[in-house]
């Protein structure tokens, strides 16, 4: 069974951890994971090195708990005696397609660690997905305030190759259905974009009205994928 990855999108995180996170990253030439604090991702260089598992057991530890994403349809690595999946969700990837108009929004702010309570207490509001206390330092975040509550937010989260994912996009649902969340993403593109590269997203397969709206923007599906989540005994 091969399990090694070509596309740099198809291993995100391993990718993102052995290029622009790099100085983030925590492992070896195997695996690699980034501070609990900032994200919970593991990156697998490749599952067919039967010494992978040991190389989790000393990046991760053991009783630690990882999340992984898998090309749905491809075949998965067996998990060893003992080992546990703690969670599974089907979810997409897509990717912008030549329909995007990016363009910068006059009422986004750049968000840093000085909004970070106000961030997590949005995440918690909408659970948009993981959200940690340091997961800004992954790449530019943004928001938009009315008053002084951060009513919405988007930002960048792996980076693999030339690729970087918008990631975090939240709107508190009064302010919802009038256009905020399109807005970001496609600020948050507009800089990925003037930087030379290209966007891409992940949801929940289940979020249907989500996808359609990125879809609308000029998004498109390029997989499905599933996300595990793995115990380590």
């Amino acid at each position: 069974m091969t399990m090694t990855i070509e596309d740099v999108r198809d291993n995100a995180a391993w990718h993102s951890l052995t290029g622009a996170h790099a100085h983030l990253a925590i492992g070896d030439d195997l695996v690699r994971r980034y501070p609990d604090d900032v994200a919970g991702f593991v990156g697998v260089r490749t599952w067919d090195d039967p010494a992978v598992w040991d190389s989790l057991v000393q990046v991760v530890g053991s009783g630690g708990e990882f999340s992984i994403s898998l090309s749905s349809g491809a075949p998965e690595p067996e998990l060893p005696a003992g080992w546990s999946e703690t969670f599974r969700g089907a979810g997409v990837q897509l990717v912008e397609t030549d329909r995007l108009r990016p363009r910068p929004d006059d009422e986004a702010v750049v968000l840093g660690a000085a909004d970070v309570p106000d961030m997590l207490a949005l995440v918690e509001r909408n659970r948009p997905g993981p959200f940690r206390p340091r997961t800004h330092l992954l790449g530019r975040y943004i928001g938009i305030r009315r008053g002084d509550r951060l009513i919405a937010m988007a930002g960048e989260r792996l980076k693999p190759g030339g690729w970087t994912e918008i990631s975090a996009v939240a709107t508190d649902p009064e302010y919802r259905r009038q256009g905020i969340a399109s807005r970001l993403v496609l600020d948050v593109a507009f800089h990925i974009q003037q930087r030379g590269g290209l966007a891409l997203m992940h949801a929940a397969a289940s979020n249907v009205n989500a996808i359609a709206g990125y879809e609308k923007l000029g998004f498109e599906l390029r997989r499905t994928t599933n996300f595990v989540g793995v115990r380590i005994p």
